[in-house]
């Protein structure tokens, strides 16, 4: 063809769509018939133009082809860890999450025959040590100078989570300057938010805010050297699959935001694992499709690593089938669905830069209003930020229970015959225990939970 197809045909504006969409509805109001009211306080249109955008949206720096298959593995022992470590990397994961139990832990080990320059590491302590962190870093320097072995602290997120600091807030701290000295690296937990039920603005606002009180602890300090700490944060998605794609762009925005601001790195890795909030026990199979999309959302977003999520993590104990279907489903997408071929996927997509920017902004908006009130350590000593998370997640509940929110084989189509009474290893519902804290924790909780209970109760 001499000429492009498009030159074919006269261009039209947004009006114009706007227009013609007007007459095709007959009377019914374009606001209430077509526009989508989100909890994040976006509306989302029926189609978006390149005539919304002043100015042509910027080039993203995430890399699509770099994005790695993670496993995460519960250690307890150190070399049976390492052997399922060994074995996990033999079968196509690329990086590891260790989550360690205890001290007794042998790092030695746990490290043992691993390739460091192959595979990266991430350890993440149900405690706080700074000995134990030495200790890391001997045994994986030792073995090869350029390891990539990330070491997540995350002093804040304990507190949010548990209630109560590791120690108490001068012994963290301290702890926390230490370990920072030694490793340049901070992590961020905004996956906790996510699991609450917060919305997407929510869990980005908190997020920052959560960080910014890093960066205000670290800044003039002597220990501090901005340009070279690196910043992990953990991610959950969930399973509304643009808005997750936007909100992992969008946090990359608001952390180079930030960041600029105290000279820190602007540069972020961002590890994604598939939300358990809707999760389900019951037509559990369907799980699968699940994690499908939201890590097919985080490769898209821009992750660094894709952790995925057995579809019977729920209610079964660590096991080889589930390990290996949730391993497959991420090399079927690299290798058989070209998911690594592509830098920077969701660029100029109209629908995408729209969200991104307006999650942002939001977000944005809310982070300076937790600072204007004291800031996100006030906030959660006080209690608002566990209030807003209830309300959030009060809403969302509202509107599962509703079946606004639809959980295939959960709160529509059920299957009556679906039996799960004697399959259950582990128990797949909120524990509360009682126990002094400094201040509320903010508690994961699932949405079909209430349902699965009166269910099971049945059987």
């Amino acid at each position: 063809m001499s000429k492009s197809l498009f030159k074919d045909f006269e261009p039209m504006s947004s009006k114009a769509w706007k227009q013609k969409i007007q007459v095709d509805l007959k009377g019914a109001d374009y606001n209430d018939t077509l526009i989508w009211k989100t909890n994040e306080g976006i509306n989302v249109k029926p189609f978006y133009h390149a005539d919304e955008f002043e100015t042509l949206p910027e080039i993203s720096n995430s890399k699509a082809t770099d994005w790695k298959i993670c496993q995460s593995i519960a250690v307890i022992d150190a070399k049976t860890a390492n052997s399922k470590a060994l074995d996990a990397i033999n079968r196509g994961a690329e990086s590891l999450i260790f989550n360690i139990e205890s001290e007794t832990v042998s790092i030695k080990d746990l490290f043992q025959d691993i390739d460091l320059t192959k595979t990266s590491i991430d350890v993440k302590c149900d405690f706080l040590s700074k000995n134990y962190v030495e200790n890391i870093l001997d045994v994986t320097l030792s073995a090869v100078e350029e390891s990539r072995v990330n070491i997540h602290t995350d002093i804040i997120g304990n507190l949010a989570k548990t209630g109560n600091w590791y120690d108490n807030l001068n012994d963290d701290h301290s702890k926390l300057d230490s370990i920072v000295k030694s490793t340049n690296q901070i992590s961020v937990d905004l996956g906790l938010y996510q699991n609450a039920g917060a919305t997407i603005v929510q869990q980005l606002a908190y997020s920052l805010a959560h960080a910014n009180e890093y960066l205000n602890h670290f800044e003039g300090s002597k220990n501090w050297s901005p340009s070279e700490v690196e910043v992990t944060f953990n991610v959950a998605t969930g399973s509304n699959y643009f808005f997750e794609i936007a909100k992992i762009r969008a946090l990359r925005q608001l952390w180079t935001t930030l960041a600029s601001e105290y000279g820190a790195s602007t540069d972020c890795r961002i590890i994604a694992t598939p939300s358990k909030r809707n999760k389900t026990i019951y037509d559990y199979n369907i799980n699968m499709l699940r994690t499908t999309t939201e890590c097919m959302s985080a490769i898209l977003g821009g992750a660094n690593v894709i952790c995925n999520l057995p579809y019977d993590t729920l209610f079964h104990k660590s096991n080889e089938f589930g390990e290996r279907i949730s391993r497959n489903q991420l090399l079927v997408l690299k290798n058989e669905s070209y998911f690594d071929k592509v830098n920077n996927p969701a660029d100029g997509a109209y629908y995408i830069e729209s969200l991104t920017e307006q999650l942002a902004e939001n977000a944005l908006n809310l982070f300076k209003d937790i600072e204007a009130n004291g800031g996100f350590l006030s906030q959660l000593k006080e209690g608002t930020i566990q209030r807003k998370l209830k309300e959030s997640a009060a809403k969302e509940q509202a509107d599962f229970d509703a079946k606004k929110i639809v959980l295939l084989g959960t709160n529509k189509h059920p299957n009556s015959e679906d039996k799960m009474k004697t399959d259950i290893e582990i128990s797949p519902f909120l524990k509360i225990e009682k126990r002094k804290t400094l201040i509320e924790p903010i508690i994961e909780k699932r949405l079909s939970e209430k349902l699965e209970i009166k269910r099971l109760s049945k059987e």
